[in-house]
């Protein structure tokens, strides 16, 4: 079938790949490349974050743990690389499992996420320690990875093209550059309700970054830029504002905010300020590491996640006879979610027949 993704961000790329992984002739169509997407901005790292699936067709466990399987997956691809492979490339999944921290501070913490993690990787996965819980996580190198999966897209022969789609029976009639679809995937993010006529439920949740270098440790050799972290910590519960530090390979994304209802995308100096007083006084190291830039984005929130086949009635007037499958309004944990949801979307265009 030919297949047409609405979307270039996390989502609609593993989408996108995962079709033409099943012999799907796939087009996306996006009015930016996944570096201009709010999933360039996340940090990213494996965990469930605002979302919420109410369809009783869909456990969230089940694509948790679809995901988490993936991305596992793929840090053993790029670790068994080892010392073979100089840096991280395009050609080499850029996950890595890193260990860390979820602080608890409430008597009754929310451990859902627990069970899809000790289900894909065992219960020595997670361990209570002094002040919350250890796990290891996938961690994913967001900017590099997002131009590693397109790359497979393109070497699975998925075509791109870049405009803005504003009307779902154009783009089925073929009209935007594309051939007409024999099915449609509408995985825009914060834009997946515009494109199908309008979706009351879609509510952006604004989040702010600061980005720190990450030193390279070496101190007392005169070429030390400072500490090299690799532990993060998610801090939801905070008294004084959310809080996360997030390690990658040269940078460490340290946030953040969750302004509900904000559709403001440009940083805020004073938010910044504040951001990063939290994160230092969390790791105090930060504070020997100098700031790279800073960074806001929406996250598409949502009552719920929205990912099945509509029916006719749920279609903008005019849409021609074309099964539409909606992915979006994943919140915070698009990434998180990604490959459960291109799994799950692969497994509805197969019962089109």
């Amino acid at each position: 079938m030919h297949i047409t993704v609405v979307g270039a961000g996390v989502t609609g790329l593993s989408c996108a790949l995962e079709l033409a992984e099943a012999d799907h002739d796939v087009t996306v169509i996006a009015d930016h490349g996944p570096g201009d997407t709010v999933s360039a901005r996340a940090a990213a790292i494996w965990f469930p974050y605002r979302v919420a699936v109410a369809d009783p067709d869909l456990s969230a466990d089940h694509l948790l743990e679809r995901s988490l399987a993936r991305f596992v997956g793929l840090a053993s691809t790029a670790a068994s690389a080892g010392e073979d492979a100089d840096d991280i490339s395009d050609d080499l999944p850029p996950v890595e499992m890193r260990r860390g921290l979820v602080r608890e501070r409430t008597a009754t913490p929310d451990r859902s996420w627990i069970t899809p993690v000790v289900n894909v990787l065992g219960a020595d996965a997670v361990s209570e320690v002094d002040g919350g819980v250890q796990a290891t996580l996938p961690m994913i190198m967001t900017p590099t990875y997002l131009a590693w999966l397109m790359d497979s897209c393109r070497i699975a022969g998925v075509r791109f093209r870049w405009r803005t789609v504003e009307s779902l029976a154009a783009l089925c009639a073929g009209e935007y550059g594309t051939d007409s679809p024999d099915a449609v995937v509408v995985a825009g993010g914060i834009r997946g309700g515009e494109v199908l006529g309008g979706d009351a439920e879609i509510l952006p949740v604004r989040g702010q970054i600061v980005v720190l270098a990450n030193g390279d440790g070496d101190a007392g050799t005169g070429d030390d830029t400072g500490p090299h972290l690799t532990d993060w910590l998610i801090d939801d519960d905070n008294p004084a504002g959310e809080t996360y530090v997030l390690p990658r390979v040269d940078d460490i994304v340290v946030g953040g905010t969750a302004e509900v209802g904000s559709w403001d995308d440009a940083p805020d100096a004073e938010t910044a300020e504040v951001i990063l007083a939290r994160a230092e006084a969390a790791v105090p190291e930060l504070a020997e590491l100098p700031i790279l830039g800073h960074g806001a984005g929406l996250r598409p929130g949502r009552s719920s996640l929205r990912l099945g086949l509509l029916t006719d009635d749920e279609l903008p007037d005019g849409t021609p006879d074309i099964p539409v499958i909606a992915a979006y309004g994943h919140g915070g944990a698009g990434v998180t979610l990604s490959w459960g949801t291109a799994e799950r979307v692969t497994e509805l265009v197969a019962t089109l027949g």
